[in-house]
Formats: structure tokens, C-alpha cells, sequence
């Protein structure tokens, strides 16, 4: 996992017990890099890597670095995953991919499947790597996303900006912020939680606490609730496969 810092991180804990449980002769490190110059170097000290997910504060900063994106790494405009071929007396090229989309996308899909309404919205809190993509998986389902941030910018509105309308027009709201993640869980995004109700879909990003206070709020409002847990483990599955093409 290439990220910085990597106290967060799911995915050491995850690949660890997957190749203990499939008796696979791999390991999963975490490279927590203060700068994103420091990888290719990581990359030469480490000549037996063959993949790398990437998280905060990378997504987007890895790029320049990569040798090739996937179109829809590419279309996304973020990476979560690289995969690194080597060949002798050849650089090694950097290859990136964005499985968050796959994750998010297979998550939520079911919730969308049962709200059975052909003209759903969704609000997006956050702007950076992971609300791309999914931005990019809401676009594939057939949902119209709007970027809810700090400060406006096209194609986004401010928080101060939600006003009534947009919780009766747009049912599904997504955070994709850091905000009630463990340790700073009495945090949330500043929505109007009084104006959900029962049609509408809280989706957190954040796996950890299990139920954070964004979703403790949607819940009492009669939302549906949704955690990133289980994103986490399609990503990371999409990931594997990613690093092994050609693998069940």
C-alpha cells in the first residue's frame, strides 16, 4: 500500500489473512511515503513488487509517474491500484487502474436495484480520488451525481448551498470525506440531517467505525445505511486480479 500516513489502511490486514487462508507464497507491505517523488525509487529498492494500491494522499499524484492507464483509471482521472511489469534490461512499467469503481459500484448496486427509481440522484460529499470514482460507477448505474465541497468550483455547489430542494431531488447522499473516520468519530459532514427521511440512501465510504456518526444521523432520520466495508473487500479482490491476470 503506497499512501501517507497508513495508519488508516484496510489492506495489509486483508491481503495478510487472504494468503494465510489460500496458502499463497506472497506479502503485503505498507510504504508510507512522504512525498510521492520518493516512488520510483521505492520501485527500484523493491525489485520483487508486482503491484501497489494506492491511497491517500496519491490517487491523483501517482499519475505522472505511471507508464500507462487503464481508460477507465484514465476516464476517472484517479489510480487505486498499479500493477508493475518487469522484463530484463527494461525500466519497469507502471500500469494503473482504479478499483475503487469496481467496489463501489458492486456495493451499492443491490440498495439502487431495491429503490427501484428510474430517475435517481445522488450527492457526492468530497472531491477528491475515491468521489471520482464514484462519480464514474453512480455514471455506469445510470445516476445523475452532483460534488458537494468546501468551496465552489465548477460542476460543484458548497455545503451552505444544500438548501431544501436538493434533499427532496437527490435520495442517495455519498461521503467520501475523512470526516467521522476512527479516531475523530464525533465528526460528520455539515448537511441538513433533518431534512432526510425514509427514501433516501446514506452511503460512508469510511469502514471504520463500523457506523459512523454520518450514518447514526441518516439512520435516526429512517435512511438507509450503508458502510464502506464491503467495498473495501471488492476493491481489494479486483485488486488481486488486477496483479494476476488470468486468476479466478
Amino acid at each position: 500500500m503506497l499512501g501517507y500516513p497508513l495508519s488508516h489502511s484496510f489492506s495489509c490486514g486483508f491481503f495478510t489473512e487472504k494468503f494465510k487462508r489460500e496458502a499463497i507464497d506472497a506479502q503485503y507491505n505498507n510504504f508510507a511515503i512522504f512525498s510521492i517523488e520518493q516512488l520510483p525509487r521505492l520501485i527500484a529498492e523493491n525489485p520483487l513488487l508486482v503491484g501497489l494500491n494506492v491511497t491517500i494522499p496519491y490517487k491523483q499524484a501517482v499519475i505522472p509517474y505511471l507508464s500507462a492507464l487503464d481508460s477507465e483509471a484514465e476516464a476517472i482521472g484517479a489510480v487505486n491500484t498499479i500493477r508493475i511489469e518487469r522484463s530484463e534490461n527494461a525500466l519497469p512499467r507502471l500500469i494503473g487502474y482504479n478499483s475503487d469503481l469496481i467496489g463501489f459500484r458492486e456495493s451499492i448496486r443491490p440498495f439502487v436495484e431495491k429503490m427501484r427509481n428510474p430517475s435517481l440522484k445522488a450527492l457526492i460529499l468530497g472531491t477528491g480520488g475515491a468521489s471520482k470514482a464514484i462519480g464514474y460507477a453512480l455514471k455506469q448505474l445510470g445516476i445523475e451525481s452532483l460534488c458537494v465541497s468546501r468551496t465552489s468550483e465548477p460542476g460543484r455547489i458548497t455545503y451552505e448551498n444544500l438548501d431544501s430542494h436538493f434533499y427532496e431531488e437527490y435520495h442517495i447522499i455519498i461521503n467520501t470525506t475523512p470526516l467521522g473516520m476512527f479516531p475523530n468519530v464525533r465528526t460528520c459532514p455539515p448537511i441538513n440531517y433533518l431534512a432526510i427521511g425514509p427514501g433516501h440512501l446514506f452511503f460512508d465510504a469510511v469502514y471504520n467505525p463500523e457506523k459512523t456518526l454520518f450514518l447514526q444521523k441518516g439512520e435516526e432520520q429512517g435512511a438507509t445505511i450503508k458502510n464502506g466495508m464491503e467495498m473495501l473487500h471488492l476493491q481489494a479482490e479486483a485488486s488481486w486480479k488486477i496483479w494476476n491476470p488470468g486468476i479466478d
